[in-house]
């Protein structure tokens, strides 16, 4: 009933569409650089899920464990962070819909002058896990079955994207450094894709954009004092395109506005940044895909200039009920 030439090999195709979108679809933290990597908003299958491992090794005169990226001028910080998360999709009012958590974890330590003296902090630990809702807005139709993979196109889409973090991270309010930020905290944002050319795979060519702001709550215990944080503003482009079937990358540019914070009615300084990066990514088999990338900030010759780099690794597991069994049937 299934030969070489049945229904069976028929699977082969949609299978990869559908594992190449959903690696391509996983979680990534925010908080690296405070942007979101490229074909992040790519719908796939409803019901999907996907579990990532992401590693990341930070430097800069930040906190990369917080969004809000508050300069510390003359400061030197390392971080190395490991993040795990889940993600599933659904489908809502006929529209492809997405929930997901993570989790960051990992240390941080950094040399911070004051006048003539260096104090020196570190933290450790676990940090603020956060919630995320998508929703498509403006594009096709939630995809429920197998001729709806084969038939998705992203065209122009539009989501809304909703993030929030829980304050019950690693926090020691007798210092300044920490992985958990003490405030809650979110993101509201409308992930845009703009389909160049076909969609055929091995040649697929996207142009994203990420326009969201950053609200941040008041930190009432930091180091004795009150810091507030004014809302600040984020915009992500990406231009990716394939190299193969199974291989792809894009050109990553993110800009950072606003943020000021205020400690104790002393302001400090607002962000008015640039970040540039790299990013490939490739399919291993039906369920991993790994995807690298590096960035780094481009206008930070002042002390008081954002300046952070780092790599980043992401090992992502994603499997679908329906995908699994056609793999099962083939199989047998």
């Amino acid at each position: 009933m299934y030969t070489n030439n049945g229904p069976m090999k028929q699977f082969a195709t949609p299978r990869l569409a559908f594992m190449t979108m959903l690696a391509m679809g996983a979680l990534c933290p925010p908080q690296a650089l405070a942007q979101t990597p490229a074909r992040f908003y790519l719908d796939t299958l409803s019901g999907s899920n996907a579990v990532p491992l992401i590693f990341e090794s930070i430097s800069g005169n930040t906190n990369p464990f917080d969004p809000a990226h508050t300069v510390t001028a003359g400061a030197d910080f390392d971080a190395t962070m490991a993040l795990v998360g889940y993600a599933h999709t659904f489908s809502l009012f006929d529209r492809a819909a997405m929930g997901a958590i993570i989790l960051p974890m990992g240390r941080i330590s950094g040399d911070v002058t004051k006048g003539l003296a260096t104090v020196s902090e570190s933290a450790s630990g676990f940090g603020d896990p956060m919630l995320e809702f998508s929703l498509n807005l403006i594009g096709p139709k939630a995809q429920k079955n197998i001729p709806d993979i084969l038939r998705y196109e992203p065209g122009f889409s539009v989501d809304l994207l909703a993030d929030l973090a829980l304050p019950i991270g690693e926090y020691d309010d007798d210092q300044s450094l920490n992985i958990g930020q003490n405030r809650w905290y979110g993101r509201l944002g409308l992930p845009i894709i703009w389909q160049l050319g076909d969609w055929v795979p091995g040649r697929r060519t996207t142009l994203e954009f990420l326009p969201a702001v950053w609200l941040f709550g008041d930190n009432d215990d930091y180091v004795g004092q009150t810091m507030e944080t004014d809302p600040m503003f984020q915009l992500d482009a990406h231009l990716s395109r394939d190299f193969t079937e199974r291989f792809w990358g894009s050109l990553d540019v993110a800009w950072f506005s606003g943020g000021q914070a205020t400690v104790d009615g002393v302001q400090g300084e607002e962000l008015n940044n640039v970040g540039v990066g790299l990013t490939l990514g490739y399919t291993i088999n039906d369920n991993l895909n790994l995807t690298v990338g590096y960035k780094s900030t481009i206008n930070d010759d002042d002390p008081g200039d954002l300046s952070m780099d780092g790599f980043m690794a992401t090992l992502v597991y994603g499997w679908h009920p329906l995908i699994e069994g056609s793999r099962r049937l083939k199989s047998e």
